[in-house]
């Protein structure tokens, strides 16, 4: 794979989780379900909103591991 793949995975990995954190933390989601009508909906956000967080903080957190190796292999070798 290629350092544009790398900078792809690290954007969607901090997009994701930027979305995430923003729909977990602030009431954003609450009030958008809630204007919509499908507020009995909102018993099950915590249910995929907390693992999407955690998948995209992840995926962040191995994007920049797999971007810091290329680069150290790329200077020592």
């Amino acid at each position: 794979m290629t350092e544009q793949t790398d900078r792809k995975l690290i954007a969607t990995g901090v997009v994701g989780t930027v979305i995430a954190a923003l729909c977990c933390f602030t009431p954003i989601l609450v009030v958008l379900l809630g204007a919509v009508g499908l507020s009995a909906w909102l018993g099950w956000l915590d249910y995929v909103l907390l693992p999407a967080l955690a998948f995209f903080v992840a995926l962040t957190v191995y994007a920049v591991w797999r971007r810091q190796r290329r680069q150290t292999t790329r200077t020592d070798g």
